[in-house]
This record gives C-alpha cells, structure tokens and sequence, in this order.
C-alpha cells in the first residue's frame, strides 16, 4: 500500500462488515477513501468461528476468515487501511477530522461504522472460551447448540429473546438472572415462562466458566444463600446488553439515550444530525445486530455519502 495521504474525499471509522462494506462502494464511487478500521478490526465476526448464515458460503466460514476477505477485497480496490483506533474527531465543519494514532486526517464526508461492543461478564476463563461455547448471540450462533443444554445470562429484552430462540434449538435453556425478578417486558416474561424447555436459576449469578477446548460447564453461587454449584451445559450466551463504540463522537452527532447514533432519517438514509457525517451497522442498528444487516447499512451510507458530495 503506497503511503497514506493526509486528505480523502471519504473516511470510514470501524472495521467489520458495514466499514468494509462502505470502504468498497465509496472507492468504487472513485472517491478517494481511507478505512480507519481499529486496532481490534473485525468486529464481532472476529468473535465467532463458524459463520453459517452469511450468503455466498454454503460450507460455511470462520469469522475472521470472513473479514479478511472483506479486508483483501478493499485492498485490491485501492482502499487505504490502518489499524487503528480514532481518539477524536471533529466533525462539525464542511471537512470532517479523525485523529488516529496521533495523526490528524480530514475528508469531505465520514461514515461512522464502529458498531457495538457485547458487554460481557468479566470472569477468569469467559474470555478464553468465546467461540468455543461462550457467545454473546443466538442467532449467530444457536444452531450449533441443537439438542444441547445452554443457558442464557441476563433478565432484559435481549436475554428473553436468545431464550426463545435457543428454545427452538436446544435440549434445554437455563435463564440465570441475579435478581427475583425480570426487567424484560411483559410480553417476552410471558412468552418464556410459558416455554416448557425454559427454566430459570433466580438471584444467582455466573463465578466462572469450566471447560478446556469447549465449555462444559459454569460455576454458579447464589447471591442470597451464597450456596455455590455447577450446571453442565454446552453453551453460554451472555445476554446482558451492548455498549456502542461513540465513546470519541461525544458532542459532535446527535446520540439516544443508550448512546447509540440517531439517525436523522430512520428507516430512508444513513444521515446524522450533521450534514455530511453518515453511520452504517451496529453503531446506530441495536435491533438486527447481524453481519448481513450491517454490510447492506455499509452499502447504503457509502451511496448517501457520495450523493452528498455530488450535491455540495
């Protein structure tokens, strides 16, 4: 890759699908494009092993097999990529500025594709043992779970929804929640506790995850009696929630509530609240949340991103 330059017509923050996606369109829209892709770029595809419900693959393929094809598609396109993280930005004015790796870069538009992080549990093998049985999405994952006993960690929406799914898969599905009582809404408490294969393990929470080359097992206590045990299962889905990554974007785009961007035009474009700046996948998308979704969002800013230069 020849040396960076300083200026782009288009820069893209965040390296999994919907940035790779985005970088692809944009420079075959010949506009000049850097990918500011992070120091963890991937996303959570990197997360997964075997990926089975992105089209095109009817064997399969492992995640990070998967973004290094997206990775090798941008290069040999003539995208600029760096692995690094941006500390800042200012995105306010006619040219938009990204700080990475203590450089300064400016373009005529951005899209902000820097998705949402899976909260996760913080304990001593968890980390080890992502992919191998640790997963922090049913839809990604479930179906290699069939006929297998899995528990769900969490008592929100999202917990009630991997239930259900994994429902429809496993042999059983455990709910561990550390309170008596959940937060999900009525509709989804009502639907689970209807659920014959669902149980629930109420005030206890989750000490560790047992297991060497796949999990075999968590290691529970109860908050209450502080009684401890062990529950076998083959799966682990953590479901307690995700942080979008807009840490740097802090008064300069419009977020909600739960920090994710707002999109100006819901459901019509890619637009922000500044002119000029687009998002695209997880970082705005807390719903869907599948690497499919974010590639299309990926497509659709790089196609907003360019009519906005055309027409400035």
């Amino acid at each position: 890759m020849a040396a960076l330059k300083s200026s782009y017509d288009l820069i893209i923050v965040g390296g999994g699908p919907a940035g790779y996606t985005a970088a692809i369109y944009g420079i075959r829209a010949n506009m000049s494009t850097l990918l500011i892709a992070g120091e963890k770029a991937g996303g959570q595809l990197m997360l997964t092993t075997d990926v089975e419900d992105y089209p095109g693959f009817p064997k399969g393929v492992q995640g990070p097999e998967l973004m290094k094809l997206f990775r090798d598609q941008a290069l040999n396109l003539g995208v600029d990529i760096i692995n690094e993280d941006v500390t800042k930005a200012d995105a306010k004015g006619k040219i938009k500025y990204a700080w990475a790796d203590n450089k300064k870069y400016s373009a005529k538009v951005i899209i902000i594709a820097t998705g949402a992080s899976a909260k996760w549990l913080g304990l001593k093998n968890e980390q080890r043992l992502i992919g191998k049985g640790v997963t922090s999405c049913a839809v990604c994952d479930g179906a290699f779970f069939k006929n297998k006993p899995v528990a769900v960690v969490g008592g929100g929406d999202t917990a009630m929804r991997e239930a259900i799914f994994m429902a429809n898969l496993a042999s059983s599905v455990t709910i561990i929640h550390r309170r008596d009582e959940l937060k999900a809404q009525e509709v989804l408490q009502d639907r689970v506790k209807a659920n014959k294969k669902i149980k629930f393990l109420w005030n206890t929470e989750v000490q560790d995850v047992l297991g060497n080359e796949k999990v075999t097992g968590i290691k529970l206590i109860n908050n209450k009696t502080k009684k401890t045990s062990e529950l076998k299962i083959d799966g682990l889905f953590i479901a307690i929630g995700h942080k979008p990554n807009t840490g740097f974007l802090k008064g300069q785009v419009k977020l909600d509530d739960h920090n994710y961007i707002a999109l100006k035009e819901p459901g019509v474009s890619t637009k922000t609240s500044v002119p000029g700046v687009f998002a695209a996948g997880d970082v705005h998308d807390y719903r869907y949340m599948q690497a499919v979704t974010a590639a299309s969002a990926g497509c659709k800013a790089a196609l907003d991103a360019h009519e906005y230069l055309e027409q400035s």
